[in-house]
């Protein structure tokens, strides 16, 4: 019995000091929150908040992970009737939701979740499009669904974005089988992916008329992608993701590029083993930023209000792990700066500037919240 218990104690002990060795070389280091804020509760009572938009008369439509799409109106919650049965286990669920940016005059909105459609048992991360007319989902268009099905509960996804030209960018997770997926433009899974807004998929993707590609991909070698927006300076779509013990990172997609996973990370796996000794690969995409020890992100948001000077031109994001939200400072491409806001939230799933110009987080057990300045 005694070597059974120094045995573990001792595997306890390489697991922790794995974990604690994590430390990034010349870091920006994380700056305590000034406070110059107040938080307003929009919405209470949301047990996971996931995607969150508003429509054109600034109506808020918020994604519950088990399978709920509230409409939110004057603090008002009221659940939208007809949504497509959700595949809600470990991380999946009901998932982003956006609108199209012509939405005044055509009313597509766009949603990503975990569906079971197909073959085999379990699920994996399907997009649709839909209009809401007198409160309920209705014309939905089954846009794309990743295969194969699987019971694993982890890396779904799943962000939407929407770049200048038009076109639609998603991301779905590699699913748990990050030896397979994310390095095979031949599967789903550690992907985001490029489509016209009706579905179909453009003649310029880069693995278009490759045999057996999917030819939806636009970028592979991904973990899973929680974060995605647009740079409205650039254009440029950015995208995060969550590294495995370390290594959550910030990248610029671009066209047929690969962004490493696992043939290169910055982070170990959750037992302490290591997953690759490679940081960088020539023809892999360095990330601009990475986390180490993670911060586990989800949801991702520009600041181009002006009711935030200081945090204006700069990027929001959320962190699970730690529970607050950071402020990214960018010079360009370049982080130079990093600082804590809503310091012990909870668990913050998202976050997006609103038509008003106010921020708005979401998180976890509690709701929506507004941060007004001081």
């Amino acid at each position: 019995m005694k070597k059974i218990t120094l045995v573990t104690l001792s595997i306890l002990s390489s697991i922790f000091f794995s974990c604690e060795a994590q430390v990034k070389p010349n870091d920006i280091s994380i700056q305590e929150e000034v406070k110059n804020y107040t938080l307003e509760t929009v919405a209470s009572d949301i047990a996971i908040p996931w995607g969150m938009t508003w429509l054109p008369d600034g109506t808020m439509l918020v994604t519950e992970k088990s399978g709920v799409l509230y409409q939110i109106k004057n603090g008002i919650k009221t659940e939208i009737k007809n949504v497509p049965k959700v595949y809600s286990r470990g991380q999946g669920g009901l998932l982003d939701i956006v609108l199209h940016p012509n939405y005044a005059k055509n009313g597509w909105l766009y949603v990503t979740y975990a569906s079971s459609e197909g073959e085999g048992e379990g699920g994996n991360t399907k997009l649709i499009r839909a209009k809401l007319v007198d409160g309920s989902l209705t014309q939905i268009e089954s846009l794309y669904k990743a295969t194969p099905n699987t019971t694993k509960g982890q890396h779904f996804g799943s962000r939407i974005a929407f770049d200048n030209d038009g076109y639609l960018y998603f991301s779905a997770g590699e699913r748990g089988n990050h030896f397979v997926n994310p390095q095979d433009i031949k599967r789903d899974g550690g992907k985001i992916y490029r489509l016209n807004d009706d579905g179909t998929i453009p003649k310029d993707n880069p693995f278009v008329g490759q045999a057996e590609a999917k030819e939806a991909i636009y970028s592979y070698g991904h973990r899973n992608p929680q974060g995605m927006a647009k740079n409205p300076i650039t254009g440029a779509i950015w995208a995060h993701e969550h590294g495995p013990q370390g290594g959550d990172e910030i990248n610029i997609i671009k066209k047929g590029a690969n962004y490493g996973w696992p043939v290169v990370t910055y982070g170990i796996d959750y037992d302490g083993t290591t997953i690759s000794t490679e940081k960088e690969k020539p023809g892999i995409e360095k990330p601009i930023y990475y986390w180490l020890p993670s911060i586990a992100p989800s949801g991702m948001a520009f600041v181009t209000s002006d009711r935030y000077p200081n945090w204006k031109g700069h990027l929001l994001v959320g962190s699970l792990k730690f529970q607050y939200l950071e402020l990214v400072k960018l010079k360009g491409d370049e982080v130079i700066g990093r600082q804590k806001i809503a310091t012990d939230i909870g668990r913050l799933r998202n976050v997006a500037q609103g038509p008003d110009g106010y921020i708005y987080i979401a998180v976890e057990g509690k709701g929506i919240l507004r941060i007004i300045p001081n």
